[in-house]
């Protein structure tokens, strides 16, 4: 499988980080509607553990994941960390109940929330720390700051931002070294282009969250490159969420997919489309 891994290429975070071009999102290991522990704390243990022998040294999480609870089974699982794993976690959204994921990315907010983060994933400092969303009460500036301020006393490595637009990376940059962005992206939302264009031109890491179309129906869709995914599925023997991986990868040398699962049969066959080769051809008839 760590061949399979290295056929996905190299991700280069930040000039000093390199990972495999296809990471773990650690979002679903959590229990129902992202909140609380899981059901199964052992198989999450186990898909985490699983993942890192198989060649994946990305995790992405957030503490609003669980909330906490995410961080939490990462370090149960995987600590004191094999060389070369980079953690990635988010912060600047509260979970008040199941329902709600509210913006908070007040500087005070922001250096609580880095702070519990490192206590729960026992670390001195987070490799990639990325500002979750744009809080429309606070200026992204005094956000960012606290970041940089962060990072200045070295509790941070990096930092990237999430559920921006260019002109808000834009921004963003000039204040700070920004390395990564995460943004919503997929074969049926691409409404994140723009921003992937940035990052191809600069050099920047861009993270697909919600990679595999799922979970909002968008792989129900009869839309023209969904059903060109599905075919090309059929014809190569994969799964849907296989090609979708595989179509992201294609898309972009920049693209560092993240595709989470609480499952461990799911994790394998995810991993198996870092092989997963398309043709300029295929590429086309997707679109």
């Amino acid at each position: 499988m760590e061949a399979r891994m290295q056929a996905a290429g190299t991700a280069m975070i930040g000039g000093d980080l390199p990972v495999h071009r296809l990471g773990f999102g650690a979002m679903r290991i959590t229990g129902p509607d992202i909140w609380g522990p899981p059901r199964d704390p052992a198989e999450a243990r186990h898909v985490l553990r699983r993942a890192v022998e198989l060649g994946v040294n990305f995790i992405d999480t957030a503490d609003s994941y669980g909330p906490g609870a995410s961080e939490e089974l990462i370090a149960e699982a995987l600590h004191p960390y094999p060389p070369g794993l980079v953690i990635a976690t988010k912060g600047g959204i509260v979970r008040p109940k199941p329902a709600r994921w509210d913006p908070d990315c007040r500087p005070e907010h922001l250096r609580a929330a880095c702070e519990a983060s490192l206590r729960r994933l026992r670390l001195e400092r987070i490799d990639l720390y990325q500002l979750h969303t744009i809080d429309p009460r606070v200026r992204l500036e005094e956000s960012i700051g606290e970041l940089v301020q962060l990072q200045t006393e070295g509790k941070i490595r990096h930092i990237g931002v999430s559920n921006v637009r260019v002109a808000e990376l834009d921004r963003a940059r000039r204040l700070a070294r920004i390395v990564s962005v995460q943004n919503r992206y997929n074969v049926a939302d691409r409404t994140s282009d723009p921003v992937l264009a940035a990052c191809e031109r600069d050099g920047l890491v861009f993270i697909p969250w919600r990679p595999l179309a799922q979970g909002s129906g968008e792989m129900m869709s009869t839309g023209g490159p969904l059903i060109a995914l599905s075919r090309l599925a059929s014809r190569q023997g994969l799964s849907q969420s296989q090609a979708a991986i595989a179509w992201l990868l294609a898309r972009s040398p920049v693209m560092l997919p993240i595709p989470g699962t609480s499952k461990s049969g799911h994790l394998e066959e995810n991993v198996a489309a870092a092989a997963v080769t398309l043709t300029a051809e295929e590429m086309r008839a997707i679109g």
